[in-house]
């Protein structure tokens, strides 16, 4: 039986800083590394009782920061499916990191028990992992003495991404059931969505090599063991930024995040014109794709691209295997480029629906599609298959060979996706699938539709709570009157849009604006942020770029 009687002792050995307040957001908690200790070690506590809320299934913990800077790190929870931590226990992980006193844990965790009705007989189980960072192992270190106070049966994966460790998570507890996911290793995880790629585009013409840039994290090391244990010509890669080693090169000047906000190759990579690339962000759950075109100039693949990609070819395929009522969806943020919408509305006729910012929503809302394909901008998403798609593929009776062989593609991706969470590797196996069985190159995939020019843009406020927000984050309902302004200066525009919404994790507002052309959409964003700033409190001196 677990007892709280060995967590003062424990906890006093990792005492919280003063002054420091921690939020669990949607990417769980995250700050400066060395700030974080008494956070892990109460994680590891709140890990331990959520298995027991789970009749004892196994929990993850991962201790990641992804694409901050080197000095940053955090820790999220992960739920027995794989996914995001349910987010009623988000406020239980806010609550315990934030007591001052070890009593006061305890206290936290009595409270918890009797509120969640949890059977404190069960064993916990938990599993945990980190990425390079170099504050991991300290962290690491004090979340053991979070498990250990409660007696937990835990093991550690070691270095590996954030998406294998949710694989793992999954795998674990649905071993042994008529939903097992695969083998709970590093070798299972090679072999399952290795394994479905080959089955994919073998027979198809051999690609081109693919230069990842791997931000200087575990995804380097861990996209070079997928290669060879594959060891196939239609798995041709070259690793650059793979420097795991040397302190202060994590994601700096490389990485998803990198190249997406910056609109241009990471440090390291030359574009030539007819080669290939793709950047994975520091701890591998993002991924976007680039290229050189024929005059030289850079052009950026993001998540909107790799989304319209994958629907189209899902589409394709589920138009084929003739099944009645299995439909594909997609899942966008306000983010989403405004062509890229139109496209899936308007050329590939699926169904699409915003969601709030942050992976938990878009997750939520692709679960009720039949198969729901959601990719944030920033290049991080996923494919979902939900029950009721798995079960019209199960009874299926194809008529012909087409329908035969388009249902045992939809298979194959279903092997060949992380449907736990988004996943780099999993995704850039599943855009090479894809560009190989169309025998695309990727200006081919780029030309399918233009991105309108967009900017987004950062104000620094007194007070980011005085923002709210509908209409999955793209209207403001307060301050008053903010709405009508930006309203007024989009309708000056040409295919103008854009929206206000609260920073999760500083006093600051992002603006995003976009429009026909790029002196509209700057002139555009550049108003609202000056609109933003002038009436809802800016801080600090006025840039001066603001219109």
């Amino acid at each position: 039986m677990t007892s709280f009687g060995k967590v003062v002792e424990y906890s006093a050995k990792h005492p919280k800083p003063a002054n420091a307040t921690f939020a669990y957001g949607t990417a769980g908690f995250r700050t400066i590394g060395d700030t974080l200790e008494s956070t892990l070690f109460r994680a590891g506590l709140l890990a331990a009782l959520r298995s027991q809320s789970k009749q004892g299934k196994v929990i993850g913990v991962m201790i990641t920061a992804s694409h901050n800077h080197e000095r940053d790190n955090g820790v999220k929870l992960v739920d027995p499916m794989g996914e995001m931590l349910q987010q009623s226990w988000e406020g239980y992980c806010t609550q315990i990191a934030n007591v001052e006193t070890d009593d006061e844990v305890v206290q936290v965790l009595i409270s918890v028990a009797q509120a969640e009705n949890i059977d404190l007989s069960i064993t916990p189980r938990v599993v945990y992992a980190r990425d390079t960072r170099p504050s991991g192992p300290l962290l690491q270190a004090a979340l053991e003495d979070g498990l250990a106070a409660l007696n937990a049966n835990a093991t550690s994966y070691g270095v590996v991404t954030t998406p294998q460790l949710h694989y793992f998570v999954r795998c674990l507890n649905t071993a042994d059931t008529p939903v097992a996911y695969g083998e709970p290793t590093e070798a299972g995880y090679y072999e399952k969505y290795g394994q479905a790629y080959l089955r994919l585009v073998d027979g198809r013409s051999e690609p081109s090599k693919l230069y990842i840039d791997a931000a200087n994290g575990v995804g380097a090391p861990q996209v070079r063991k997928l290669a060879d244990a594959l060891k196939s010509p239609y798995f041709n890669i070259e690793v650059r930024n793979s420097d795991t080693e040397t302190l202060g090169k994590l994601n700096i000047d490389c990485g998803a995040d990198y190249v997406k906000s910056n609109q241009r190759q990471p440090a390291g990579m030359s574009l030539e014109p007819g080669s290939r690339y793709c950047s994975f962000d520091g701890d591998a759950d993002r991924i976007v794709y680039y290229y050189a075109d024929e005059n030289g100039s850079f052009r950026l693949l993001d998540g909107d691209k790799i989304a319209t990609l994958v629907a189209t070819y899902l589409r394709d395929l589920v138009t084929t295997a003739n099944i009645d009522d299995l439909e594909v969806g997609v899942v966008q943020t306000a983010y989403a480029n405004g062509n890229s919408t139109s496209y899936i509305k308007d050329t590939l006729k699926l169904p699409t629906v915003f969601a709030k910012t942050g992976v938990k929503h878009l997750h939520h809302e692709a679960e009720r599609m039949n198969i729901g394909v959601y990719f944030e901008a920033n290049g991080h998403g996923t494919v979902l298959f939900n029950p009721s798609a798995v079960s019209k593929l199960q009874n299926a009776t194809p008529q012909n060979p087409a329908e035969a062989d388009a249902i045992q593609r939809l298979w194959n991706l279903r092997d060949l996706i992380n449907e736990s969470v988004g996943d780099a590797i999993s995704d850039m196996l599943l855009v090479e699938a894809i560009l190989i069985c169309k025998g695309w190159t990727l200006a081919q995939w780029d030309a399918a539709y233009n991105d309108l020019p967009s900017r987004l843009l950062k104000v620094v406020v007194n007070d980011r709570t005085i923002f709210k927000t509908t209409n999955a984050e793209q209207t403001l309902t307060s301050p008053p009157e903010l709405q009508d302004v930006v309203n007024t200066l989009v309708a000056k525009y040409p295919r103008g849009r854009s929206f206000v919404r609260p920073s999760g994790t500083e006093d600051a507002v992002r603006v995003y604006a976009e429009a026909a052309t790029r002196t509209d959409c700057d002139q555009l964003a550049y108003s609202v942020a000056g609109a933003v700033f002038d009436r809802a409190g800016g801080r600090g001196e006025r840039p001066v770029e603001f219109l």
